[in-house]
């Protein structure tokens, strides 16, 4: 590339940054809803097609180009994965909150649903302590008891259903505990 050619693609684009770089600057504001961004992919805009140019592409109309460049920056920047710090965030307004009502439920249905597991038949009794208190997988099961993880599966499966008819018939004799949470 000749002095003359790099002098000729450096003032068409300084008229071009000139002419379009507020219309450009808008449109990515209005697409991005965030200044700093849309300053970012505006210079963006102007460094690749500084870049092609330099490559020896031509440009027909340079309003079109740029704009389609611009786009395709703007499409890139939505597909991006958006992180949000926590400063940012409590800068919007925004207050994390623990939500001890809804982890104290959970805590006394568990300890309601072991404590009626005490009540299950003695085949059942088993597998669901397995299953949902020692969190075993069918397979570890299977290794500890020798049965097939289809039998296990059909065992895990009944007392559930045994634990279902038993929680509904200690809710309708409104059986009182402070361990057993009865939901309406």
């Amino acid at each position: 590339m000749t002095s003359t050619e790099a002098i000729e693609r450096n003032d068409i684009l300084t008229v071009a940054h000139r002419t379009y770089e507020k219309g450009l600057s808008a449109h990515a504001f209005f697409k991005v809803h965030d200044k700093a961004v849309s300053d970012d992919l505006v210079q963006d805009t102007f460094m690749k097609t500084w870049k092609y140019l330099a490559q020896g592409g031509k440009i027909e109309v340079m309003k079109a180009f740029l704009y389609h460049v611009l786009n395709h920056l703007i499409v890139d920047q939505y597909r991006k994965h958006k992180t949000s710090s926590l400063d940012a965030l409590l800068e919007k307004g925004f207050e994390p909150s623990t939500n001890e009502h809804a982890r104290l439920l959970n805590l006394l249905d568990g300890k309601s649903a072991v404590l009626l597991i005490t009540h299950l038949p003695l085949t059942y009794q088993k597998v669901m302590r397995m299953r949902y208190v020692q969190d075993l997988t069918l397979a570890e099961m299977s290794l500890i008891t020798g049965q097939t993880k289809n039998a296990l599966a059909v065992q895990i499966h009944r007392g559930l259903a045994k634990l279902k008819l038993l929680h509904t018939s200690v809710k309708s004799t409104r059986y009182l505990s402070p361990l057993l949470p009865l939901t309406a």
